[in-house]
């Protein structure tokens, strides 16, 4: 059989959609339907029900499902041992980083990463946790840095940087310069947050309702959706916002922002490698996450540094 028809077959078969098959593949939906087809032909049996709302497995689908999955692990397999004979990486990485990993931290990574293997065509789109681990699942991506855990059975979540989240504000902001904020005056203070599901919204609400206190008892001005932005909004005085105390070197420097703490809040995370679990890695995807553990192991990377696990 084919490797490129069962391929087809298996993302038409999880995603239950001809259209959702052709987006990850990133191929037309009638090359989806002629694959499915010849396939169907060659077995001389039906694979799906198509309706004008979904797709539905036959029962002889359900059979070659799990074949089928197997003949892809072992062709995977024979390829990636192959190029390991051969000695020399190539190929392709598709990467998804979330904004602070992706903006203040990953170019680092890349740097060594590159110079090391320049046959290797990297591409990194930036985007937040949630949507990169749903790229993960879709196969649009290879590999994810997120900023916050997402328990998801079909993906493997490593720990792997420590990060730390401060109160950022204009250096005037507050008055007799307080460096340490009550909650209760943080109740009444002009917050700017990021946008519902990122990791740094998430990681803040965590800790807050820890020490009792709801993000919907803060008094939110605005929500955006970069760090940039937060950031320029901020040093313009228009209120205050957590953010990661590496995407503000700069601007403490220039003595643009000034971080703060919170009373009795220690705003802690860990950003994370996220891959899809129970697949044969690509080599390339296999060489960069063992690259990031030796650099992370080595210390050779600024204030990074190699963690357990941990829930948060």
């Amino acid at each position: 059989m084919n490797y490129e028809r069962l391929k087809t077959f298996i993302a038409v078969a999880e995603k239950k959609s001809f259209s959702e098959a052709a987006k990850i593949l990133y191929v037309t939906q009638p090359t989806i339907t002629s694959q499915v087809k010849a396939l169907e032909e060659e077995l001389n049996t039906k694979l799906f029900e198509r309706t004008t709302k979904k797709v539905a497995m036959t029962q002889s689908a359900h059979v070659l499902l799990k074949y089928a999955k197997e003949i892809i692990l072992l062709s995977d397999s024979a390829q990636k041992e192959i190029l390991q004979m051969e000695k020399t990486v190539s190929g392709d990485l598709r990467m998804g980083c979330s904004l602070t990993v992706g903006e203040y931290i990953l170019p680092e990574f890349l740097k060594r990463f590159k110079e090391t293997h320049p046959l290797i065509q990297m591409s990194v789109e930036i985007t937040n946790s949630h949507n990169i681990v749903t790229n993960i699942k879709d196969q649009r991506i290879d590999v994810g840095l997120i900023e916050t855990p997402i328990e998801d059975p079909h993906i493997n979540m490593e720990p792997i940087l420590e990060d730390e989240l401060v109160l950022i504000a204009a250096p005037d902001y507050f008055p007799n310069h307080e460096l340490k904020i009550s909650l209760d005056k943080l109740k009444g203070i002009p917050l700017i947050v990021r946008e519902k599901g990122s990791g740094t919204r998430e990681v803040v609400q965590h800790y807050l309702q820890k020490a009792g206190l709801k993000l919907d008892e803060l008094t939110i001005v605005m929500e955006l959706g970069s760090t940039e932005a937060i950031k320029a909004a901020v040093e313009s005085g228009l209120g205050v916002s957590f953010i990661s105390k590496n995407a503000i070197k700069k601007e403490e420097k220039l003595k643009l922002l000034k971080a703060h703490h919170v009373k009795s809040i220690n705003f802690y995370r860990y950003f994370y490698i996220a891959f899809r679990k129970g697949h044969v890695l690509k080599s390339t995807t296999e060489l960069f996450i063992e690259e990031m553990r030796m650099i992370i192991q080595e210390k050779e990377v600024g204030t990074l540094i190699h963690l357990p696990t941990s829930n948060w």
